[in-house]
């Protein structure tokens, strides 16, 4: 079986993936791909992953788990969500690291599920956004507290991915940016499901539902009628471009107001970040899905 974990991370998808998997549920389920709800499964993973280390996890606790998740649906494909995967968002920087308990809990799944070929879609986010963002979702209160000595400066997704495809190898990861997603969410959920690139979903333009205008949105679904034979590449090019001349500035906007996080700051962590991606790219084992 293959078993899809999408890991988030946090503030990024806000369960938009699995709301479209679930909207798409029947068809998927015609060619052996599953999406289950996540209350069927979150709190039962957590228990069943957490007895691995303890040895408490049985020899058939892997089939016991997926009947309970997929109960009478028969599946080649499952696709498993939770942006606390890695880590509830208290736990999101520490050490000086991203997620540095994400190997750890990948290990146990892994162990979980031997003999299954495991994935890892993961959605990243610039950290001069993404820092102030988990810090407010924490319950922390003082953000220093919350970076447990860490440099925002230091910290770097290439370094988490990298880990990973240290320690599984056999696991192939995934990765976009967050803020490329209303260009690339088609492909997200394609690849994701195993689908065929040219594959037909529900729902493959909805993000952008929340970040254009209504005028914008009406245009560019009648400009799709339009032109029906566009490919990939040209419908990400007119999305761009409505996005140029309809996006809502407030939902697209952020604002960072924190102690430190300065003009400065927030230009030396983008200009990282952007070449954290290129390091990403280089890794051996590692897709990014780029607009």
């Amino acid at each position: 079986m293959q078993l899809v974990i999408h890991a988030g991370a946090h503030c990024t998808d806000e369960n938009r993936l699995v709301k479209c998997l679930i909207r798409n549920g029947e068809a998927l389920g015609k060619i052996g791909v599953a999406a289950p709800k996540p209350s069927m499964y979150r709190k039962l993973l957590r228990e069943a992953s957490a007895a691995v280390p303890a040895g408490r996890a049985s020899t058939d606790a892997r089939d016991i788990l997926l009947d309970a998740i997929l109960e009478d649906e028969v599946a080649t494909r499952v696709v498993l969500s939770n942006d606390n995967f890695f880590g509830v968002p208290t736990m999101a920087v520490s050490g000086g690291a991203l997620y540095p308990h994400a190997v750890r809990k990948l290990e146990r799944l892994q162990t979980l599920f031997a003999g299954d070929e495991m994935e890892l879609f993961l959605s990243i986010r610039n950290p001069a956004t993404f820092l102030p963002a988990v810090f407010e979702r924490s319950k922390n209160k003082d953000f220093a507290l919350f970076l447990e000595g860490s440099d925002p400066r230091t910290l770097f997704w290439s370094d988490l991915i990298g880990d990973i495809r240290e320690a599984l190898p056999d696991v192939p990861v995934t990765v976009w940016c967050n803020e490329d997603t209303p260009l690339i969410w088609s492909q997200i959920v394609r690849d994701i499901s195993g689908l065929e690139p040219n594959h037909k979903i529900k729902g493959g333009y909805e993000i952008l539902s929340s970040i254009m205008s209504k005028e914008g949105l009406q245009r560019f679904r009648g400009y799709l009628k339009d032109h029906p034979d566009m490919n990939e590449i040209q419908i990400r090019r007119v999305i761009s471009a409505f996005l140029d001349k309809f996006a809502r500035e407030e939902a697209i906007e952020e604002e960072v107001d924190l102690p430190g996080f300065d003009a400065a700051l927030v230009a030396q962590l983008t200009e990282q970040y952007e070449d954290d991606l290129f390091a990403i790219q280089r890794i051996p084992g590692v897709e990014v899905i780029l607009p």
